[in-house]
């Protein structure tokens, strides 16, 4: 069975335009279609990472470290350091850790500096009077 498509048209000398006939076999298989093949088809998968944000809390401990509390500020800006260090290491779970450990000394500091200040305000006030 010869597969080669082939095409019979009218010379084109006539004034009519050319007849083109399909053959059968070429009919068939435009009837057809593409075949279909058993496997299945190839696919690309991407993993893509998803960014944890992880927050390093440098301004808050920079923060609490000049107006605040200077000595839980410097623990607490020492540590805002360690995350980003962390991040760029690829251990997102030492860098939650480590920006866990900065917020609860950052939220430390800033609760005594603000007790110490109310203290200080009652304290000139008692004297005063």
């Amino acid at each position: 069975m010869n597969h080669a498509i082939q095409t019979f048209f009218t010379p084109s000398n006539t004034d009519r335009p050319p007849n083109y006939e399909m053959l059968k076999e070429e009919r068939d298989v435009a009837v057809l279609g593409v075949p279909h093949h058993p496997a299945p088809p190839a696919s690309t998968v991407i993993h893509i990472r998803s960014e944890t944000s992880v927050p390093d809390h440098v301004v808050w401990s920079l923060f609490n470290m000049l107006f605040m509390n200077c000595c839980l500020g410097f623990i607490a800006f020492a540590y805002s350091v360690k995350p980003t260090d962390r991040k760029m290491v690829g251990d997102l779970s030492g860098a939650q850790a480590y920006a866990s450990t900065t917020k609860c000394l950052n939220t430390w500091a800033l609760i005594l500096a603000i007790i110490m200040t109310i203290l200080l305000i009652i304290s000139i006030l008692i004297l005063q009077v």
